[in-house]
């Protein structure tokens, strides 16, 4: 242990402060093209971004200590609060709002997680999880294969119409009794249940347009050119698609992650506790929460504010007390702000679309065009929300699909589904990037069972995501020329 702890402070923490100093200090020059429109804060930015993106890789600390780095780092540096000589570089206009940066503690996603975690807590605490998992998995019988492939089929038809982030936390809840009933000596099978709840909530949300925000930046964006892609439209072309990922994830976990276990056999010991009132609160209100998650279509609330009804309702009953909030997890809480706050760093500065706006896609060929502007959606996807990523990509990758329908190349993009093919493609890009946790809230929730190492989630991450882009692509462009 002391050795790899060696290793970490002794060698890999200085490779990191290397390389964040030098980019901190190199002259914009070696930032290439990029280097000729990148402001002071912009530069400070890449720095703190390489800085996360390797302390998150190595591990050297806890990845929410590395968050709270972050947003520090940020706060210093990069902020219209900065230390006073950092502050005079003459483009006042490119440092953040304090607030925006301090906000992503209380992000409404974080809110969402908090919520979550209530109900996870809740659940345990009145028997609800081992029930619910029971009727839920039961269809799948007992052999751990099959368990598995529950795991991602519910959770991925659940994420189509709702969160993907309220799925996941919902059923990190629902499977601690499957968790519980595997052997220790069962490690993989655990790492591999637990990597079913990311997959399965990332990849199920591209089933529809309502199924996660990049989804909808897409339909909305064309909306507003004149291109209607219905609800039907969406979920004929890429219901499938989400089959098909679902399967292939599935081998690979059974690959990666083989069982040891022949059966997971859920004891479901008999309640014999009277019931009272705090029973049938817990039950109630978890339904109705449940249901407002479904149906916010209909209601229009959104699943965040959602998310902290049962808090509300738990604590002023006293199904949930003083002594249950220790139990939230507060890092996974923090690791997440860290991951919202580098997201604020690199849009509030303007390196975002600076990095994009650097590129000139009218100069390539049509493949070249979805390439790079898939490539680049998926690995700032995997440091940022997607959201973001998607409301500022897709509306870029729109206006220069404008030019390519004015030049030469006009009817071959149109034959690979034109803007909305393009559209459409950095979408699932944004969907299909989780290689690491903090690159979407479902992967940050499977890194809270303790379960899951950073290798892991990247390793399959990787693999999901070459093989997701690669049929993305295939798909989309053949199913999208419709308009």
């Amino acid at each position: 242990m002391s050795k790899k702890i060696n290793v970490k402070y002794c060698v890999l923490l200085p490779i990191v402060l290397i390389v964040t100093v030098f980019l901190w200090c190199c002259p914009t020059s070696f930032f290439g093209s990029l280097g000729d429109v990148l402001t002071v804060t912009q530069q400070r930015t890449i720095a703190i971004f390489a800085f996360a993106a390797l302390m998150w890789i190595f591990e050297i600390v806890p990845n929410w200590v590395t968050s709270l780095m972050v947003i520090v780092l940020s706060l210093l540096t990069i902020s219209n609060k900065s230390i006073a000589f950092l502050m005079n570089t003459g483009d006042a206009s490119q440092f953040v709002p304090m607030k925006e940066l301090m906000r992503s503690f209380a992000d409404p996603v974080v809110m969402l997680f908090l919520g979550g975690f209530v109900l996870a807590i809740v659940a345990a605490k009145y028997g609800m999880d081992v029930t619910m998992a029971r009727i839920l998995l039961k269809p799948f019988g007992k052999k751990p294969k099959f368990v598995l492939l529950g795991v991602l089929i519910v959770i991925a038809i659940f994420s189509m119409f709702m969160s993907n982030t309220a799925t996941a936390a919902m059923f990190l809840a629902f499977l601690a009794p499957v968790f519980a009933s595997l052997p220790d000596s069962d490690k993989k099978g655990k790492i591999g249940i637990a990597l079913a709840i990311p997959i399965a909530a990332n990849i199920g949300g591209i089933g529809t347009p309502i199924g996660t925000p990049p989804n909808a930046t897409a339909v909305g964006n064309l909306d507003n050119i004149g291109i209607t892609i219905g609800f039907a439209d969406w979920a004929f072309r890429m219901i499938p698609y989400v089959v098909v990922m679902i399967l292939l994830a599935w081998v690979l976990l059974l690959v990666l992650y083989p069982f040891k276990a022949k059966e997971i056999v859920l004891e479901i010991k008999k309640d014999e506790h009277v019931k009272t009132y705090k029973d049938y609160v817990a039950w109630i209100t978890f339904g109705l929460t449940i249901i407002l998650w479904m149906t916010e279509q209909l209601h229009g609330i959104s699943s965040n504010i959602v998310a902290l009804i049962p808090l509300v309702v738990y604590t002023a009953t006293g199904v949930f007390g003083k002594n249950d909030i220790k139990e939230i997890n507060w890092e996974v809480l923090w690791l997440v702000a860290g991951g919202f706050a580098l997201g604020y760093a690199l849009s509030g500065t303007g390196l975002a679309k600076a990095m994009i706006e650097s590129i000139n896609f009218s100069a390539m060929s049509i493949l070249v065009v979805f390439i790079v502007a898939g490539l680049i959606c998926y690995l700032l996807s995997n440091f940022i929300s997607n959201s973001a990523t998607a409301a500022l990509l897709i509306p870029i990758m729109i206006a220069m699909g404008n030019g390519l329908l004015q030049s030469g190349n006009a009817d071959a993009f149109l034959a690979w589904g034109g803007q909305q093919g393009l559209a459409v493609f950095v979408a699932v890009c944004a969907s299909v990037a989780m290689c690491l946790p903090i690159s979407t809230p479902p992967n940050a929730i499977a890194a809270s069972t303790g379960l899951v190492e950073t290798k892991d989630m990247t390793k399959v991450g990787l693999i999901i995501g070459i093989i997701g882009l690669v049929l993305g692509f295939f798909w989309v462009t053949k199913f999208f020329p419709f308009a």
